[in-house]
C-alpha cells in the first residue's frame, strides 16, 4: 500500500466565546515530498498557505478576505485513478479566485471524476461548507464540533471522535484559548484497538498507523500540524508546528492579520 496525503481536521463553529471559528489540523504526507512552510504566497500574496512544491497546491490556507479552504483525501484504493488532477489546486484556486462557494460548488460537482477521493472545506470564514466528490455530498457547518478525516464527515472513526471530543472539551473551558492544549490533541499517537479499525482496503499494518491522530514513521508521517483561530474582532491566528520523520518539531511559523 502506497499512502497518500491524508490530513484531518477538527472544526469548532461558534463553540467558544471567544473565537467563533477554530480548526486545528495536520497534514500527513511521505516526507520526502518537497513542501514549503506556510507563508504569504510570492504570487499571490493574499494567500497564507503552505504550499506542495510538486504540484503547487495546498491542504489549507485562507486569504486576506476570510476565504478558506482545506483538504482532506478519502482513503480509497479500490477507486484511484490513473491519471487525477492534483487534488491540492482545488484549494488554491478556491483561495485564489472571486468565486462564491455555491459557484464553486456547481464546479466541484461537474469535474469531482477527475480527482481521486477528496472531502473539501470551502467558503468564507463564518459560512463554510464540505463537499465530498465520492458521494457527491455537500454540508453546511452551521454551528458544533466536526471531525474530518478519510471517509464522510464525523464518520465515526477512533481518532475522529477522540479528536472532535477534545476539542469539544477545550471550547468548554473558562478562560482564554490555550494553544498548547490544542496542539497536544494534534499530537495524540494513540492508535486504535484492531477491532475498531476501519477497513478502507488497506493493509491491516497501514490501518494501525494511520489509526492515530499524530502519524510518525521514517517514510510517512505527520508533517505539520496547523491552528486557525478567528477572533470576535475578525483576527486570523495562524500557528504552525513542522515536524521531521522522527516526530520532532522542528519549525514554527506564526501570523495573525485582520480579515479585511
Amino acid at each position: 500500500m502506497t499512502p497518500k496525503s491524508m490530513c484531518i481536521l477538527f472544526i469548532a463553529v461558534k463553540q467558544h466565546p471567544d473565537y467563533p471559528l477554530i480548526i486545528a489540523a495536520n497534514r500527513d504526507e511521505f516526507h520526502q515530498r518537497p513542501t514549503a512552510l506556510s507563508q504569504f504566497w510570492d504570487d499571490n500574496n493574499d494567500i497564507l498557505a503552505g504550499r506542495d512544491l510538486r504540484a503547487k497546491g495546498t491542504w489549507m490556507g485562507i486569504n486576506k478576505n476570510g476565504r478558506l479552504s482545506a483538504l482532506t483525501n478519502v482513503r480509497d484504493p479500490q477507486k484511484l485513478l490513473d491519471n487525477p488532477i492534483s487534488r491540492g489546486e482545488l484549494v488554491s484556486e478556491f483561495l485564489a479566485k472571486q468565486i462564491s462557494a455555491q459557484d464553486y460548488l456547481r464546479t466541484l460537482q461537474q469535474t469531482k471524476k477527475s480527482y481521486n477521493g477528496y472531502n473539501l472545506l470551502f467558503g468564507d470564514w463564518d459560512d463554510l461548507w464540505v463537499y465530498n466528490n465520492h458521494t457527491d455530498k455537500t454540508q453546511h457547518l452551521t454551528e458544533g464540533v466536526f471531525g474530518l478525516s478519510n471517509a464522510d464527515l464525523n464518520s465515526p472513526w477512533p481518532k475522529v471522535n477522540q479528536g472532535v471530543a477534545q476539542l469539544k472539551n477545550h471550547c468548554q473551558q473558562r478562560g482564554p484559548l490555550d494553544t498548547d492544549k490544542l496542539f497536544a490533541i494534534l499530537l495524540d499517537q494513540t492508535q486504535s484497538n484492531d477491532e475498531l479499525l476501519p477497513q478502507t482496503g488497506v493493509s491491516i499494518e497501514w490501518e494501525r498507523k494511520l489509526s492515530s491522530i499524530f502519524i510518525q514513521s521514517q517514510e510517512y508521517g505527520t508533517r505539520s500540524s496547523t491552528l486557525l483561530l478567528i477572533d470576535n474582532n475578525k483576527v486570523a491566528h495562524w500557528h504552525e508546528h513542522t515536524f521531521d520523520s522522527n516526530g520532532v518539531n522542528c519549525q514554527q511559523r506564526d501570523y495573525s492579520f485582520t480579515i479585511t
